[in-house]
């Protein structure tokens, strides 16, 4: 059992941020020459395809759980067949 849920959008933030970071430490150690403004496109396109991919995963766990919750209820049998009209 999982400790908590899986958020792929938090993995690929992550993964943004740490390719980010590791540019510019090869920059610092003298490996290659990044630029300096490098980082605002792969931090801000990384933020954003984070949450492209959070908001298609909110979708995908919401549809799962309208259709989990709409077989639960589903079970075909009337809410009473004692005659009473009370509400399931």
């Amino acid at each position: 059992m999982l400790r908590h849920d899986f958020r792929p959008g938090r993995l690929v933030a992550g993964l943004a941020l740490i390719a980010t970071a590791v540019l510019f430490a090869g920059d610092a150690a003298g490996r290659w020459h990044t630029p300096p403004y490098a980082a605002v496109p792969l931090v801000c396109g990384g933020l954003g395809l984070a949450g492209l991919v959070s908001w298609i995963d909110y979708g995908v766990r919401k549809r799962r759980r309208l259709a989990r919750n709409a077989s639960a209820d589903s079970s075909g049998v009337p809410a009473s067949t004692s005659g009473s009209q009370a509400i399931k």
